[in-house]
């Protein structure tokens, strides 16, 4: 096992901050496992952190910090069956770039693809979708070490209950070391971005979510204008975005301009609505058609923080006209969209999708800017309809609420109780979200 020079470690919004007793890189899924029992023996906790990605205190490490840089392999590949399985420290742009040569691809995916796999998956990240769900629903079978270093293999087949409990598990069942994941045939998305106003989307969007494959819309706050996106599949060629659009929208406008423009409105909260309002005012129409994970995903270099809710399909249109009313009583001034996006239930236990046809609403900050007062008015009002937080994302429930929102959390409470009695995985987040 490779060890690590330096002990401190925070992610990659700055919020969160741990220096751990000690930090090593395992190499195998057997170091793992030593480093595990080394772990018990000592007396101190143990997590496998990702890339950071996480706003919440999910990657936090306390005792024993494992980072994933050794654990990267591409074990197999069955074209035959779509049946792929990788190591967890694997990031996901190499997992892209790997399917792609053997003519393969997620069915689905988020906007960003800088996480490792384990990362990614155990916090539920999910994509928008109509037929095609999250990474947990895209999952074959899971390796992990348990905290009696033993290593297990789980699947529908095998150990079915486990498997269903660990694909979003926040790493407190178990330490992931491998993913098989199931894919398809390599696919083509074409992309049509178009502006839309407020009342327009609201009223539509139904009919947009049942036309699309994948549907999701940003609207500026203090505006009356949205983005809308609709992906779909196509036969091909493919259009990609010429090289100099795609830097001038992608690279220099979407982040270069705009974290310019968030060092403005940090200094002068004032300007945010004049400024979303030129933003917004200057939204140009696209459409082009690339390798699905080149759409489904965009370069995010300007730091923000971030909270993300799922609520029931059905509240959408509601709960948005009340969150814009929230806007105007509490006089905020935000300068990041509000993303919305859509899923089909899913069965993980724990996906935020668990049962129901949900939809995601993202609400974001500048890095240096104050979330509190922000945060807290739009969770009061995605708790009062059955909101379920984001895993990865900032919020401030607690085993309390999330018992009356998840079905299935009493099982997969007790599940962890049998398999880590001494809380050899535990640390303050999943302490807040678990309890003790």
């Amino acid at each position: 096992m490779s060890p690590v020079s330096t002990r401190k470690w925070q992610n990659w919004a700055g919020n969160q901050q741990a220096t751990p007793h000690r930090v090593a890189t395992p190499r195998t899924t057997d170091e793992v496992a030593a480093a595990v029992r080394t772990a018990a023996a000592d007396g101190l906790t143990v997590r496998m952190t990702g890339t950071g990605h996480s706003f919440t205190g999910a990657a936090v490490a306390e005792g024993v910090l494992l980072k994933p840089g050794g654990l990267t392999a591409v074990r197999s590949v069955d074209t035959a069956t779509g049946l792929v399985t990788v190591e967890a420290g694997l990031p996901l742009h190499v997992l892209n770039r790997t399917l792609e040569e053997h003519g393969l691809a997620l069915a689905n995916m988020g906007d960003i693809q800088e996480q490792t796999v384990a990362g990614a998956l155990q916090t539920a990240t999910h994509g928008t979708g109509r037929d095609a769900a999250g990474l947990a629903s895209q999952v074959a079978a899971l390796e992990l070490v348990l905290a009696d270093g033993s290593t297990v293999t789980c699947s529908p087949d095998e150990r079915p209950e486990l498997f269903d409990a660990a694909r979003a598990g926040l790493g407190a069942l178990g330490i992931v070391t491998a993913i098989t994941w199931r894919t398809v045939p390599a696919f083509l998305l074409r992309a049509q971005e178009e502006a839309m106003a407020w009342d327009q989307v609201l009223s539509r969007v139904d009919e947009l979510d049942a036309a699309n494959e994948h549907f999701e819309f940003y609207w500026f706050p203090h505006t009356e204008r949205c983005l809308t996106k609709r992906n779909n599949r196509v036969e091909g060629p493919a259009r990609p975005v010429s090289r100099f659009k795609g830097w001038l929208d992608d690279e220099f406008l979407s982040n270069s301009v705009f974290g310019a423009i968030n060092q403005v409105t940090h200094r002068l909260p004032g300007t945010v609505p004049f400024i979303n309002g030129v933003s917004a005012k200057a939204l140009s129409d696209r459409t082009y058609s690339d390798t699905s994970y080149k759409v489904f995903t965009s370069p995010r270099t300007v730091r923000f923080k971030e909270q993300e809710y799922a609520i029931p399909r059905e509240q959408l249109v509601p709960a948005l006209r009340d969150l814009r009313k929230l806007y105007d009583k509490k006089r905020w001034r935000i300068s990041f969209p509000i993303e919305v996006r859509l899923l089909p239930e899913e069965d993980a236990w724990l996906s935020m999708a668990y049962g129901r046809r949900t939809a995601f609403i993202a609400i974001h900050v500048f890095h240096r800017d104050p979330h509190e007062e922000y945060f807290q008015g739009v969770e009061e009002l995605m708790n009062a309809i059955g909101g379920r937080p984001h895993w990865g994302k900032m919020h401030t429930r607690d085993a309390a609420y999330l018992e009356t929102v998840y079905p299935r959390f009493g099982e997969f409470r007790a599940l962890r109780d049998e398999l880590d009695p001494d809380r050899r995985f535990a640390n303050p987040y999943t302490e807040q979200v678990f309890g003790a």
